[in-house]
């Protein structure tokens, strides 16, 4: 839906700018330009995806469109301007960006979800306000119209843009993600940001071999495979190996597939995942069952969704994929091909329980006990959670240390106080207690679950993104991937961890003032151009909402059709978080018109989790854009 009202764009202000050799920008500077402003954190994931989608954009309408990165951090690691920098550098960022520390912009553009997208016209008007992802075919059809139009007024101006590269760090490894061991002493690493696997001699430093020519997808030997992106590995038991025919599984993130690697010949090949980022399927939209994954498919035909990390598990006799993108835990049987989903609805958050009701948060490592349980790092919640594997099959997920989407803080302790801070990785230590990297306070933490308690096992590292047990030596030791420092590091492991306490934290994203009692939900939508509402069997819109705490919500909870919804808040609650999905189902289609046979449907999904707060002078009524382009 473009936007009939002329509102003038406000300026952007922050603290410094990047990829622009030095200079500052302002709107002036970027007048007779079409120009998007991207409000990302570099946390999450579904900001990761759109950076991807607007490449093709950027690329396609270089003399004439500018995006413009704002950075909105989430976590207080964010506000780093140093962490800002590597991430820049890191997801290959080729725009200018905007640093906003203490969310102006953000605030003076309304955005209320990671990621938010604002298109501004030539003239400094603001045409269009999308949030989520999956927007680019509309853009591509809305920079048309503005091309044109702004062409024929004489307010276009084309030409270069702004952007100016940053120098690349040079070396051997560049953000590595994720490290394995082998069976040979010598450990595996995925060289993420050379976009290819590494094999390191045992001192950590010395490059044995090197496996992928770049960034790309394609199988192959050595020299000719190649990845994007690429992060968790893990080794697969002798007899797996002998029936599926490689070794090592690699979790090829960006390429949205799984690898299988041959040690001995170092060829590559893909096993699961035809390329296309796993969207939540059509039937979801009309409250059908989301984890349901034909059992029967050809791993290479089903769409997988920014896999992170991969553990095998003895007890399921499965490879487990910690699917990021779409909040799940997958399985995967490399002798069959099967693959399922094992756990979390699909939903964004923190919810323990069975395994089909459980919710997760962008997990992104995993590691077995030796009593077959599987920890998680679910890094979007800073949470320690674990699978329980029962007698009968059934999966339980609890949390040992861990609040919620917008809790987070640096404090050891009990686990029920304790903090962590968007935690990438974890392993088991020799006494059954558990390690993990935790990412953003550039930590090593450790969590006993005999005593309940978190410790500090080292601090001060650049963004550790994997920590592995390491038993090569004379004593074990801790071997820790330091992403922002390009480089693997051995790390003892204390008889007396260090204690810290810096306190608890919520992201600084303003809280929503919200009127006590009845409060009105609706969310807008307008299927693109080209498009029309797939109405066939029914209403196909959906809106499913819950609350955290839950008791915050007295009506209006659960899942329904229809983008409208009255709900009721608890007096007792002052604060909590509002959980928003909308979904709505479009085909190819002209408005008022039959659908045609065979015509391209879509699914057009949004997460929100709003923060709120309960004002006697709050809001009564909570407008949202599903999707704005049209």
């Amino acid at each position: 839906m473009r936007l009939t009202s002329r509102v003038r764009a406000s300026e952007l202000q922050g603290r410094a700018w990047l990829n622009t050799g030095g200079q500052d920008l302002d709107l002036a500077a970027l007048r007779g330009k079409v120009v998007v402003l991207d409000f990302w954190s570099f946390c999450c994931i579904n900001c990761l995806h759109v950076l991807d989608e607007l490449r093709p954009l950027e690329e396609r309408f270089s003399d004439v469109l500018v995006t413009v990165g704002v950075h909105s951090p989430k976590f207080e690691h964010e506000a780093d301007p140093d962490a800002l920098a590597a991430a820049v550098d890191r997801y290959e960022v080729q725009h200018p960006v905007l640093d906003d520390p203490e969310l102006t912009t953000w605030d003076a553009y309304t955005a209320r979800a990671w990621p938010t997208l604002v298109v501004v016209d030539p003239e400094g008007y603001i045409v269009a306000h999308l949030s989520g992802e999956g927007h680019v075919q509309g853009l591509v059809s809305l920079v048309e119209e503005l091309v044109a139009e702004h062409e024929a007024r004489g307010t276009l101006h084309r030409g270069d843009g702004p952007y100016v590269p940053r120098p690349a760090p040079e070396g051997d490894l560049r953000f590595p993600g994720k490290v394995l061991p082998l069976p040979d002493g010598s450990f595996l690493v995925s060289d993420t940001g050379h976009h290819r696997l590494v094999q390191l001699d045992n001192d950590l430093e010395t490059v044995r071999r090197v496996i992928g020519a770049g960034k790309g997808h394609a199988d192959g030997d050595p020299g000719t495979a190649r990845f994007t992106e690429p992060q968790g590995l893990t080794l697969l038991p002798e007899e797996v190996r002998a029936a599926a025919g490689y070794d090592v599984v690699v979790a090829d993130s960006v390429n949205h597939r799984l690898r299988g690697l041959d040690l001995a010949t170092g060829e590559v090949r893909t096993v699961a995942g035809n390329g296309v980022q796993r969207l939540l399927d059509e039937e979801r939209a009309r409250g059908a069952e989301p984890n349901h994954i034909d059992p029967a498919a050809d791993p290479l035909d089903v769409a997988l969704s920014s896999p992170w990390d991969v553990v095998w598990s003895a007890r399921a006799d499965l490879l487990i994929v910690a699917m990021a993108g779409t909040h799940q835990l997958f399985s995967f049987d490399p002798r069959t091909g099967r693959l399922a989903v094992l756990a979390g609805t699909g939903d964004e958050g923190l919810k323990d329980g069975p395994s089909a009701e459980a919710w997760f948060a962008q997990s992104s490592g995993l590691a077995e006990d030796s009593a077959g349980n599987v920890w998680v790092a679910d890094s979007e919640t800073s949470a320690l959670r674990v699978l329980r594997f029962d007698d009968d099959g059934a999966v339980a997920v609890e949390t040992a240390v861990g609040e919620g989407l917008f809790d987070f803080g640096f404090r050891d302790g009990d686990a029920g106080q304790a903090r962590l801070q968007h935690c990438l990785g974890v392993t088991q230590l020799p006494d059954g207690s558990v390690a993990v990297a935790d990412t953003y306070n550039g930590a090593v933490r450790h969590y006993d679950p005999r005593t309940g308690q978190v410790a500090t096992l080292a601090r001060g590292l650049a963004e550790p993104s994997d920590v592995l047990l390491d038993v090569s030596g004379e004593e074990p030791l801790l071997v820790v991937v330091e992403a922002n420092a390009h480089r693997l590091v051995r790390v003892p492991i204390p008889a007396a961890a260090q204690r810290v306490d810096e306190g608890a934290s919520r992201t600084q994203r303003a809280r929503t003032k919200l009127a006590p009692g009845a409060l009105g939900i609706e969310v807008r939508f307008a299927a693109p151009t080209g498009q029309k509402l797939d109405d066939r069997w029914g209403d196909p819109t959906q809106l499913k909402i819950s609350s955290s705490p839950e008791e915050a919500l007295v009506e209006g909870a659960g899942t329904a059709q229809g983008l409208r919804r009255q709900l009721v808040l608890a007096d007792g609650v002052t604060e909590g978080v509002l959980h928003i999905t909308a979904r709505a189902a479009a085909c190819d289609g002209e408005p008022g018109g039959e659908i045609p046979d065979h015509a391209a449907c879509h699914l057009y999904q949004q997460d929100w989790g709003i923060p709120f707060v309960l004002d006697a002078e709050g809001d009564a009524e909570l407008v949202l854009d599903l999707r704005g382009v049209n």
